[in-house]
């Protein structure tokens, strides 16, 4: 599932209390300097103006956003989405013969001849229905095999896990669809389009929707909202719970015929369409924002990255994403020129992991770095299933047992101090690498529009951006050693925080492997000291992709 964290904190009428209370995040944080600017940014600024002043870069790095479409035509991408030179637009024939028509900036795949994939289900969701198939006349685990046991209690816990979250989504979306009401049967009675604190208190009101809209209303307006927004959020809530009991958690919900693949044949890769944006492309062009928006073109927002092309590959519906699509979706953009894959996409469970193994071991065999957003549930990942990860299923004596160029990354806040770790973000002394900012990160959205997101996804990017910046300027070093470099660079936060999703003070080292955040600067440093292994650069498939498919028309302007 995309990593929409946004999620409770602007659909939610307590949460949206808060965010009316709390302070506004510097402009462009992401990208400053705690020395500089007094902000835990990742010192992009300070990199360009210092470091990389007057410097030209070496090698066009294609990153690919494999997530829930971009808006290719946005005012701050369209100079830095990658085209695929060898396709001739629009002629319905497959020009380079990489098994896919007319894919000019990417592919999508989860569409189909006749439309796209807009909801899907959860994992949970797929793998119950798979279940109840298969213990439809079982009764209890007595006289199973070791492994129909473990998948009959995993089974049991589905069936409670499902039933348990259908119920509360109908049960909130109920809730706030009451609320909504009691607000405009409000509105009606007051005769007026806008209330005020002074209205509300001034009122005696009996009906009990109205009570209750009245109560929350008060409430917002005297933490400086308004009704209009508080109905905003409502709307964001009710259809975010009757997302969860209609499509999410519910079993018999499978849209995968408007795809029109063989869903069981995990080899077949020529299907999908060349929809880039897909029905809500909001996610995913928020992501290409923060890595590589135009710094020069004076408007919007400035990305990570000044020296990318983005390729689009669409492999993350409302929902969970599929194992097949995301193993195709790596692949293509392996074949098709990506040094750099952003990946802010998870689950909770994997419906076959080993087909999501072999396209991470395909992208690490041609030196391909994958950037994975950790997850937004404030869980340990060391302890708790997350996938994908870099762990491989199958592993043996004599072959590696996780990915060597693979970064999985938690999210830091901008307020620092014992906040400093965002309060949904996952962590994992093991599991997670380092963490980079992904609180209120302002970036692109559709329409030539602008937002604040929050989630892992938005720091999954930022730190795909540092590292195409390695990429670009020295292409001689390997994925490998681009991935060393971020985790040995990271500024290390030698103090107690709050653990997230809680009030528990814990040294911040405790929640990754480096116990730092990603920094451009420093990273930047050690790349300019270490020799690069990877010196066939020029020849290789990513270099060659890059230098031909890149999208030429217009230069983007360095800083």
């Amino acid at each position: 599932m995309n990593q929409k964290v946004n999620f409770f904190c602007s659909l939610l009428v307590f949460c949206s209390m808060s965010l009316f209370a709390q302070d506004k995040a510097p402009v462009n944080w992401f990208n400053l300097d705690q020395g500089t600017d007094n902000v835990q940014g990742v010192s992009t600024e300070k990199t360009y103006s210092e470091l990389l002043k007057g410097k030209t870069p070496k090698q066009m790095v294609v990153v690919a956003v494999i997530d829930s479409g971009v808006d290719v035509d946005h005012e701050d991408l369209k100079d830095v989405m990658w085209v695929n030179e060898d396709e001739i637009p629009g002629n319905g024939i497959d020009d380079d013969n990489n098994g896919y028509i007319d894919d000019i900036h990417g592919w999508n795949f989860i569409g189909g001849k006749n439309g796209n994939v807009n909801q899907d289900n959860l994992e949970a969701a797929r793998l119950l229905a798979k279940y109840r198939k298969q213990f439809a006349n079982t009764n209890s685990a007595a006289g199973l095999s070791k492994k129909l046991k473990k998948q009959y209690a995993e089974y049991q816990e589905l069936e409670a896990l499902i039933t348990k979250e259908q119920k509360n989504g109908k049960e909130n979306a109920k809730r706030y669809s009451s609320i909504v009401s009691g607000l405009t049967k409000l509105e009606a009675m007051m005769e007026k389009d806008s209330l005020s604190f002074e209205d509300l208190a001034t009122k005696t009101i009996s009906d009990p929707e109205i009570q209750e809209a009245a109560g929350v209303a008060g409430r917002v307006i005297a933490g400086g909202g308004t009704i209009a927004s508080l109905k905003e959020d409502l709307r964001g809530a009710i259809n975010f719970f009757e997302s969860k009991y209609k499509y999410h958690y519910n079993p018999d919900f499978n849209p995968r015929d408007i795809v029109g693949d063989n869903y069981n044949n995990i080899l077949e890769k020529s299907y999908g369409n060349n929809d880039y944006e897909g029905p809500d492309a909001g996610h995913g062009t928020h992501v290409a924002g923060i890595i590589a928006a135009s710094r020069g073109n004076g408007i919007g927002m400035k990305g990570v990255s000044n020296n990318v092309r983005i390729m689009t590959v669409r492999a993350v519906p409302d929902g969970d994403e599929r194992d097949k699509d995301v193993a195709n979706a790596i692949r293509y953009a392996v074949d098709n020129g990506a040094s750099i894959i952003n990946m802010s996409f998870g689950k909770g469970y994997s419906w076959n992991k080993s087909v999501v193994d072999a396209a991470v071991k395909y992208a690490q065999k041609n030196d391909v770095l994958l950037v994975h957003a950790a997850g937004n549930s404030h869980q340990n990942n060391d302890n708790t299933g997350n996938f994908p990860n870099d762990k491989y299923a199958k592993s043996g004596w004599f072959k590696s047992k996780k990915s060597k160029t693979w970064l999985e990354i938690g999210a830091l806040s901008w307020k620092g101090g014992a906040d400093a770790p965002a309060t949904f973000s996952n962590y994992g002394k093991e599991n997670v690498d380092l963490f980079s900012p992904g609180v209120d990160i302002n970036s692109t959205i559709p329409d030539n529009k602008y937002a604040d997101f929050n989630g892992t996804s938005m720091a999954s990017p930022v730190a795909a951006g540092v590292a195409a910046v390695l990429r670009s300027y020295f292409p001689t070093l390997s994925a490998k050693q681009v991935k060393n470099i971020l985790m040995e660079s990271v500024t290390p936060l030698n103090r107690q925080v709050k653990k997230p999703g809680t009030e528990e003070m814990v040294p911040f080292s405790s929640l990754s492997v480096t116990g730092g955040v990603v920094n451009a600067f420093k990273a930047v440093q050690q790349a300019q000291k270490t020799k690069g292994k990877n010196k066939k650069w020029k020849n290789s498939k990513q270099a060659k992709a890059a230098a031909g498919k890149a999208n030429q028309r217009t230069k983007t302007a360095l800083p």
